[in-house]
């Protein structure tokens, strides 16, 4: 699977995993110079309270279009350590 935004790979993975439509990518698999953290926080009740990403590609940027889980719940164990995107961000075989 590929992370695309802006016309640029910025995560790649054979190893995704599903949850509420949703590919959660390993943090390894994203190309941190496109990432920068962001003070954003929500709260899933079920997963645990999300941090964000905003993505930077050739000078635009799309805020907190990623999040990941740095403490996930029991339930959620299976996306720890992982990162997924929303607001544009096309995610495709």
């Amino acid at each position: 699977m590929k992370a695309i935004w802006n016309n640029e790979v910025i995560a790649e993975s054979d190893d995704t995993v599903v949850i509420e439509g949703n590919h959660y990518f390993p943090h390894e698999s994203i190309k941190k110079e496109f990432f920068k953290s962001s003070e954003t926080h929500t709260v899933c009740p079920w997963k645990g309270t999300a941090s964000y990403y905003t993505i930077k590609v050739a000078g635009k940027e799309n805020p907190d279009a990623a999040w990941f889980y740095p403490e996930v719940s029991e339930l959620a164990k299976g996306i720890k350590n992982r990162v997924a995107f929303w607001r544009g961000v096309q995610v495709e075989n």
